[in-house]
């Protein structure tokens, strides 16, 4: 049995219902420990999702190096 994923399901709905009953603070703490268990419960597979990100923020960073290329060339023939 996965003691520690269960411990971090349990700790992310309960922080979730002190949440939506109110308790801020404690729903925060709740929500934060939940998250901090599912992270050690799922730190094997955390680093190729590292990866992933990397590379989708790079495919971004192209994206909008693109844009400014054309927004830049657009504003030269406008301002002609």
């Amino acid at each position: 049995m996965n003691w520690v994923g269960f411990a971090a399901a349990g700790t992310l709905v309960a922080g979730g219902i002190l949440l939506l009953a109110g308790k801020r603070r404690a729903g925060m703490v709740a929500a934060a420990s939940g998250t901090a268990l599912a992270l050690l419960d799922q730190q094997d597979t955390l680093p190729g999702y590292i990866e992933e990100v990397q590379r989708m923020l790079g495919q971004v960073q192209g994206t909008v190096d693109e844009l400014a290329t054309q927004r830049e060339k657009l504003r030269r023939v406008l301002t002609r």
